[in-house]
Parts: C-alpha cells; sequence; structure tokens
C-alpha cells in the first residue's frame, strides 16, 4: 500500500485554493524576482543552503521568490526542508516519512530513502507526521518550489520549540548531508523561518538588520542570545525576532558541516511593503548561505 498523501492544510487562507488564482500569482512574484538586482559574488554553484520566509504569500512571497529562483538555478533533485513546528507536536525533529504533498498545482514527490535514513539518525529525529499535517511553514513554499523545481523531491522537517540540541542534531544532520552531497546527490537544504513579528515597521527593519548580522555570519548560539534579548526588550509591539529559531539555528550549525561559512542576503521586507498596516507588522528576509 502506497502512504498516505498530504492534504493542503492552509490553501484558500495562505495562498489561493484555486489552481488558476495561484499559478497566477507565482508567475507574478518569479517575474520580479528574476528583475531583482543579485548579490555581487554570489554564484549558484557554491550555495549549499538557503533560508525562506513563510508567511501568507501576497507577504512574503516577493522574498521567498528571490532564495526560491536561486535554488532554480541549482538545481537541486532533492529539497530538505527544515520548518517551525509552531505547535511544538514534534518532540524533537520530526521527519515527514509519508506520502506526497498535495498542492492545487499538484503533488510533491518525497525523497523517501533520505527522509528514512534522516529518521535512522535516532534521537532527536524521528518518523512523525502528525507534526507536518497542519503545518504552514513548508506548505508555503510548495507552490514557488513547483514551478522553478518541477521534478524534485523534497524531505520536509518540522523542528519544535522543544528541541533543546539544535547544535549536535544540525551537525548530525549536516554531516549526513555532505556525505549525500559528496557521492553525487544533489540536496540543498532549506530552513523557513520569519522574522521580527508585529512591532511597527520601523522597528521591525531595526530589529531584523540586528538579527541579520549573527545569521548571516552563521553564528547559531549568538543569533540564539540575541533573539532572547530583542523579544525581552520591551521593544513596542514585539513578540519575537525569528519565529523560527529553532529552525534556523539547527539548519545554521548542519550547514556549517556541509561546508557552508557565510550566509548573503538576497533581501528583505516587512509587511507593510506588501500594503499591511506599518503599525504591526512582520519581517522577511531571504539568504543563501555558502
Amino acid at each position: 500500500m502506497n502512504p498516505a498523501p498530504r492534504p493542503p492544510a492552509v490553501a484558500g487562507s495562505f495562498y489561493p485554493g484555486q489552481r488558476t488564482q495561484l499559478d497566477r500569482l507565482v508567475t507574478t512574484l518569479l517575474e520580479a524576482a528574476s528583475l531583482a538586482a543579485r548579490p555581487a559574488g554570489l554564484a549558484s554553484d557554491s550555495v549549499a543552503g538557503l533560508m525562506v520566509p513563510h508567511a501568507g504569500l501576497v507577504y512574503s512571497g516577493a522574498i521567498a521568490a528571490l532564495a526560491w529562483r536561486l535554488a532554480g538555478e541549482i538545481d537541486p533533485a532533492t529539497i530538505v526542508l527544515a520548518g517551525t513546528d509552531h505547535q511544538a507536536l514534534a518532540a524533537g525533529v520530526g521527519v515527514w516519512t509519508g506520502g506526497p504533498w498535495q498542492t492545487p498545482l499538484g503533488e510533491v514527490e518525497i525523497g523517501s530513502s533520505l527522509a528514512a535514513a534522516i529518521a535512522e539518525l535516532g534521537s532527536p529525529f524521528a518518523a512523525d507526521n502528525d507534526a507536518h499535517l497542519d503545518e504552514h511553514s513548508l506548505e508555503v513554499q510548495l507552490p514557488l518550489l513547483m514551478r522553478v523545481l518541477p521534478h524534485a523531491r523534497i524531505v520536509p522537517l518540522a523542528v519544535s520549540p522543544r528541541l533543546r540540541t539544535h547544535t549536535d542534531a544540525g551537525r548530525r544532520l549536516g554531516k549526513l548531508l555532505f556525505e549525500r552531497r559528496a557521492a553525487g546527490e544533489r540536496i540543498l537544504l532549506v530552513a523557513s523561518s520569519d522574522m521580527a513579528h508585529y512591532p511597527p515597521a520601523r522597528v521591525c527593519e531595526e530589529t531584523d538588520a540586528e538579527l541579520l548580522e549573527p545569521l548571516l555570519r552563521m553564528d547559531a548560539d549568538a543569533l540564539g542570545e540575541l533573539d532572547l534579548r530583542v523579544t525581552r526588550a520591551g521593544r513596542p509591539g514585539l513578540v519575537c525576532g525569528l519565529c523560527g529559531i529553532d529552525p534556523v539555528r539547527f539548519a545554521l550549525s548542519a550547514l556549517g558541516e556541509m561546508g557552508a561559512s557565510r550566509g548573503m542576503l538576497l533581501g528583505a521586507a516587512t509587511s507593510a511593503d506588501a500594503g499591511g498596516d506599518p503599525r504591526r507588522t512582520v519581517g522577511y528576509a531571504a539568504a543563501a548561505f555558502l
């Protein structure tokens, strides 16, 4: 019996649920991304991983498209997606080992062999499909991913805020991915996170700029400490720095093991830039790790 597919959980809310409308939005986002300036010195063949935002596509899609446009040039066969487990359902890192993920644009197949190998790394990795069923942080990537990489497979990971071993778990994943890449497998690691939540636009931009400094130098410990500090600092409206701090810290450790040593910012914005209320914003950033 074939494993059960995952039906869409947020089609019609985080992105259009109707195929024609979604296709039109994806086309618009990627066309705009193709016109955006590329950071100087960025070579697609040196990229080991990416960070992408995960809000509704009308808000974060323009920034996410910058990363997915680059992913299309890299042309991986398998994408390991490390996403925020907003409901903290996974005990550590929940690995999807079920069937394909369905979207209004079609299905995305799972890299089952790699998913099984990751689950077999042992605690805190474990097969856990339930942690993914209602989570949006990876699902919202699929419309853009499918357009630029129509034949790629995915390995979804739900990284829980209950994870306490970000560095060790990341290194173990990174070692596995390094070995697979060295053997010729075309694998890309992608972490999903939004930035500052709910401050006024100016405070959001300032907070994001602070957080991007340790993130782009791939200092996961400094990023975690700064995220905690800014969240507790009493900034107007701010409830968190990176809502996906756990998958980002985890992914930075993995990417270091894979040979990456620095990040490059592809783009940043706030929800106000997409027409949202400037008094209550969310920040978005996309980055490549080389």
